[in-house]
């Protein structure tokens, strides 16, 4: 089966259950795994993204999460010479701005049968049931459920000794995620989910709900005891240096996660902002920074570090 995919979720979904050589399309997002780079892309530039500043691409960035234009655009000509016969994608493909309809249109006439299948996951039992479907899809049924089961086994055992650390008097932290940095963007979709699956209690996101803009005096009002900087997108070196320039007020460290020195910068881009097999690897992630004591060397290395105030 020849495979295209324009989300970085479903490639690396289409890679875990051994399909990587049939995957001949992705995005400029695709990034992980190693094999996946290198694929034909199946969207192109529009603009000059090298000469925007930080600042502008971050405006362009929060667009794009939220329905606007962002820098790429769906390569008709290169999904045609591609010759899918399966084509991932989701309702609105934000990598490209393409809806499902468009895509759907433009694979039909490249070939009457060729399929689109539109995944939006918005829970981690969502994201579980993708890569089953996928499976189903590809003809690739057994790998699917045993890469399931693997990361069922896994979240059982984070869950398992979550509990036994609350049976034995620990509470739930009391936790701010927050999606995007300038302007602020609570966490939503299955975030705030894997938030709590890993002992944590986010105050302003809502498991399955949209992230939402948020203001520095919502955050305020509920004082969190950690703030856990998450954008969409962003791998941890860019997280925190969009943190360094980001505005904030000048009260800013009388906020408790500030003042105990529990501000973190994490990967977003690789554990929380795809719905894929690495969501297991985010909450191990929040987990190791939520309760350090219980969950030693679980994080995947260089997925995250303290923010100095």
């Amino acid at each position: 089966m020849r495979i295209v995919s324009l989300l970085p979720s479903a490639t690396e979904i289409v890679c875990a259950i051994g399909l990587g050589d049939e995957l001949v399309g992705v995005t400029q997002g695709c990034d992980w795994p190693p094999e996946a780079v290198g694929k034909p892309l199946m969207t192109r530039t529009v603009g000059d993204v090298r000469s925007a500043s930080p600042r502008d691409a971050q405006r362009v960035a929060v667009a794009a999460m939220h329905g606007g234009s962002p820098h790429y655009t769906l390569d008709e000509a290169a999904l045609a010479a591609a010759e899918p016969d399966l084509i991932l994608t989701q309702d609105l493909c934000r990598v490209c701005a393409a809806s499902y309809p468009k895509i759907s249109e433009v694979a039909r006439s490249i070939a009457a049968d060729l399929e689109v299948v539109s995944l939006e996951p918005a829970s981690i039992e969502g994201i579980l049931n993708t890569i089953t479907t996928i499976g189903a899809m590809t003809e690739a049924e057994d790998d699917a459920m045993d890469l399931v089961a693997s990361l069922r086994e896994r979240l059982g055992a984070i869950e398992a000794l979550v509990e036994a650390r609350r049976d034995s008097g620990r509470h739930a932290i009391r936790v701010v995620g927050l999606e995007w940095l300038d302007p602020t963007f609570s966490v939503g979709h299955w975030v705030p989910e894997q938030i709590r699956r890993a002992g944590g209690w986010d105050l302003l996101g809502s498991d399955g709900d949209r992230s939402r803009e948020i203001t520095w005096d919502a955050l305020a009002e509920v004082d969190p005891e950690m703030l856990i900087l998450m954008p969409s997108g962003s791998h941890l070196p860019e997280t925190v240096a969009a943190w360094t320039r980001s505005p904030k007020p000048t009260w800013y460290r009388e906020l408790t996660a500030v003042g105990r020195g529990q501000v973190f910068a994490v990967d977003g881009s690789a554990y929380f902002s795809r719905p894929g097999p690495r969501v297991i690897d985010g909450i191990e992630l929040l987990a190791e920074i939520l309760d350090p004591d219980a969950f030693v060397d679980v994080a995947p290395r260089g997925s995250w570090t303290p923010i100095q105030s």
